[in-house]
């Protein structure tokens, strides 16, 4: 049985220990100096030197749009920042989609992700183009990716269920063709009502083929937008239970506290996964609002302390919707515990689940994800020793491991000074 150790790593807990992998799973995991019996007895074929750094299960981004990546300025740059104007913009720019524009474009950005510790990814593909292009582009890159990365494909109207005729029968031919999960956007439906009707729709056609759910819910600063609580009723109604997400969730920032707790309650029960998007909406939300102007992220720290998994998705990168972004999901947890203020020691820890574990929740990889025996030995080792240095630092890891393999290595970056001494020797 051929062997690798993964040695002289650290854990979330402090640990110092050495990580067996074999087959292309985790066989055992050691202290570091209390192994050398142990490795005296077996067979290690390669060693991956972790110098010391921190280990934890492979990344998960369970939000993206790889459709639209990489076409900010295309045709246009989004002056105002606001979302209007960005789906005005993608509106012009996806009449241009083509397989190999969209295939040039993802491949581009998921080798980044890749680089970046990200192994398990969910992309959104607007289906609101009748040739459904960039769907049926990504779910041909799903296969080709699947020796690298787990892909999910969500079809997702951009243009509404209701308002955009033919969605709805699209959403279905997307299922039909193989996509995971089927989204709405209620809250950009023309009435409240054609957004409840939206999600029927939506939740009717994931219980049909056994799908999931990810709606784009309450992403305005609109204090009356309301369709987190329709988004867990349903999932209630439907029992799927652990199949439905709702991303953005912005409007949460605005709800009055006593209507919030009741919602806790209610979104804790549907066992439904929030996910914050925080350097897109804290760009994008509050640019209608007077000073004090809204921190235009989902009130992740409230949920996440009432039992509620929350997880962090980069969302976009170099789009009509942000322009910026380098697929590192730290960047995007950097900016969440400022925002939501998670800048306790303790919250780092949380914080880093939100880019793991519970964005695995997200994807359903619930009993086979994390760094535990008989687990697939899809990990990332970071330069640093703990997790607020992660999240501090937000450097790319040392080492992405894909079932037992290093399928990217980036060494520390270092700085050479050129200082006289006595300056070097107060450094």
């Amino acid at each position: 049985m051929e062997m690798t150790m993964l040695k002289n790593v650290m854990t979330q807990e402090g640990r110092h220990v050495d990580v067996f992998l074999t087959s292309g799973r985790i066989h055992s995991i050691e202290p570091s100096n209390g192994s050398d019996a142990w490795k005296s007895d077996q067979e290690v074929e390669h060693i991956i030197d972790g110098q010391g750094g921190l280990v934890l299960p492979a990344f998960v981004e369970p939000h993206i749009h790889l459709d639209t990546v990489l076409t900010a300025g295309e045709p246009d740059w989004n002056r105002s920042g606001t979302l209007l104007e960005g789906i005005r913009l993608w509106g012009e720019r996806k009449k241009q989609l083509t397989p190999e524009d969209v295939r040039q474009r993802a491949n581009e950005v998921m080798c980044l992700l890749v680089g970046h510790g990200v192994l398990y990814i969910r992309t959104h593909a607007d289906i609101s183009d009748p040739r459904m292009t960039a769907l049926k582009t990504l779910l041909a890159l799903k296969e080709e990716w699947a020796s690298v990365v787990q892909l999910q494909v969500i079809a997702f109207p951009q243009d509404g269920i209701v308002a955009c005729p033919g969605n709805a029968e699209r959403m279905e031919e997307a299922l039909r063709l193989g996509a995971d999960g089927v989204g709405a956007i209620p809250h950009g439906e023309r009435t409240r009502e054609d957004g409840v009707e939206s999600l029927e729709i939506c939740f009717e056609l994931a219980k049909k083929y056994s799908a999931f759910v990810h709606v784009f819910c309450d992403e305005t600063d609109d204090e009356q937008s309301r369709f987190l609580e329709c988004t867990a009723a349903l999932a209630i109604k439907h029992e799927l239970y652990g199949k439905v997400t709702a991303s953005h969730c912005s409007a949460t920032a605005y709800y009055n506290e006593s209507y919030f707790q009741k919602l806790l309650g209610l979104v804790k029960a549907s066992r439904i996964h929030i996910i914050a998007c925080p350097l897109i909406n804290s760009s994008m939300q509050g640019r209608f609002d007077a000073y004090p102007r809204g921190r235009g992220i989902a009130r992740i720290r409230d949920m996440s302390r009432a039992g509620i998994p929350v997880a962090i998705a980069h969302d976009d990168m170099l789009t009509p919707f942000y322009p910026y972004g380098d697929g590192n999901l730290l960047q995007a947890v950097h900016m969440a515990a400022h925002l939501e203020h998670m800048t306790g020691r303790d919250d780092a820890a949380l914080l880093l689940d939100m880019v793991t574990k519970h964005g695995a929740g997200v994807l359903g990889l619930e009993d086979h994800y994390g760094i535990d025996p008989g687990h697939p030995a899809n990990l990332v080792v970071l330069p640093v020793q703990q997790a607020a240095d992660a999240i501090r630092l937000r450097p790319k890891p040392l080492y992405v491991i894909r079932q037992g393999r290093v399928i990217a290595h980036t060494p520390p970056m270092e700085t050479e000074f050129s200082f006289p001494p006595s300056y070097l020797q107060v450094y």
